[in-house]
């Protein structure tokens, strides 16, 4: 795909190709066996079925240019190949589209989902994202923006496009932000493993192997996060025997290259928090102190308030609910978030461990007031119902 995409600069006509490739290949294949270089066998057959479509279909300058790339011979680099391919990352998370359009193509173009996966992932009908898709390629076409690493001096500016659109869809997986499943593994899963091939493509820049490093250290605790009712369980009481050992110790070890780089990112420091969370054993075992520290240093790379919340959590952990509070009352941090509901639900945990309780019913009610998600909604009404007293 990335290959075609380099070469025919249309994703339609690419995907055609290549599918007309794969149906050739399960017919041929099975008379003739498994070819030695498979990969290579269905590119060249896809580029031999986009000559004939466009000596049938196309006429004039425009014709003559595309056969010529496309009848010359394959190239054999390794690196050429893994060029293509990051080629097509950055045309597909190019800023004249917007982040719902880039998040959309990267996945069914580089992560090879159908439109109906795509679209449950992001809970909308499958004809919604279609046509979604469809805008996407018509503005790629009629910009002609090209499938290609941009030059040295765009390079970093694009890419942090790239990596906001794969946390996106890695966020979209592990928290869904409605809609009746409590994570979509299948997407946070297609985030990690582009997440890898930029890594592996980007060798040289520790931010993205540093989201690589973050994507692994959160996953590693998936199989902890829910319980047999489908309901979320907080980090202090899941079940640590079962994160995934093999992925920490890939995340951890791919937070050391990153930091090696000696180039400090955002995506660093969260990956250093989620390490810190996977190295302790007990929750009591938490290093809070660096936490807070380390969300200090986030809020320097993302002063938002969001960021600001997360170290007010890490500081009610080490320094007590008291200290929390100041920070989550103070206007700059609680009126932009009036109507974010794990504010308010933070906000209702400290005043429950200070044994304020009608206040810390009230700080419930307003998370509820402000949250969709079935189970999340399930789990703040249990939290409700031990603040509220007793029924006489």
């Amino acid at each position: 795909m990335a290959t075609l995409c380099r070469d025919l600069g249309d994703l339609d006509a690419a995907e055609d190709a290549a599918q007309e490739a794969a149906a050739a290949a399960l017919t041929r294949w099975l008379d003739d066996g498994i070819p030695d270089r498979p990969g290579a066998w269905i590119t060249t057959v896809a580029r031999r079925k986009a000559v004939d479509r466009i000596r049938r279909e196309r006429t004039g300058r425009e014709k003559t240019e595309l056969l010529a790339r496309l009848e010359e011979p394959l190239r054999e680099a390794t690196g050429s190949a893994t060029d293509d391919q990051l080629g097509l990352f950055f045309g597909c998370c190019h800023p004249a589209l917007n982040m719902e359009a880039q998040a959309a193509l990267t996945l069914r173009s580089l992560g090879g989902l159908t439109t109906a996966e795509i679209a449950r992932g992001f809970l909308v009908t499958e004809s919604t994202m279609a046509q979604r898709i469809v805008r996407a390629k018509r503005k790629i076409a009629a910009a002609a923006i090209p499938f290609r690493v941009p030059e040295e001096t765009e390079l970093f500016d694009r890419l942090g496009v790239v990596h906001h659109v794969l946390y996106l869809v890695f966020n979209e997986g592990t928290y869904p932000t409605s809609g009746p499943e409590t994570t979509r593994v299948d997407l946070a899963d297609e985030a990690i493993r582009l997440s890898e091939l930029l890594a592996t493509l980007m060798v040289d820049d520790a931010e993205s192997l540093a989201l690589h490093a973050l994507f692994l250290l959160i996953h590693a605790r998936r199989d902890a996060r829910i319980d047999a009712n489908e309901d979320p369980v907080l980090l202090r009481d899941q079940d640590r025997s079962r994160w995934d050992p093999d992925l920490i110790r890939r995340g951890q070890a791919q937070l050391d290259r990153a930091l090696r780089l000696d180039r400090p990112g955002p995506f660093q420091v969260e990956a250093a928090i989620q390490s810190l969370h996977d190295d302790a054993t007990t929750p009591a075992d938490t290093d809070w102190a660096q936490i807070a520290l380390l969300y200090g240093r986030l809020r320097q790379f993302r002063p938002t308030p969001i960021v600001a919340l997360n170290q007010a959590v890490a500081v009610g952990e080490h320094e007590g609910p008291a200290a929390a509070l100041s920070m989550l009352d103070d206007p700059s941090l609680s009126e932009p978030l009036t109507t974010y509901p794990h504010f308010h639900s933070t906000r209702a945990e400290m005043l429950r461990r200070l044994d304020r309780r009608a206040e810390a019913a009230e700080a419930y009610r307003a998370a509820l007031a402000t949250i969709e998600h079935p189970a999340d909604r399930r789990l703040l009404q249990r939290r409700l119902e031990e603040v509220s007293p007793e029924p006489p």
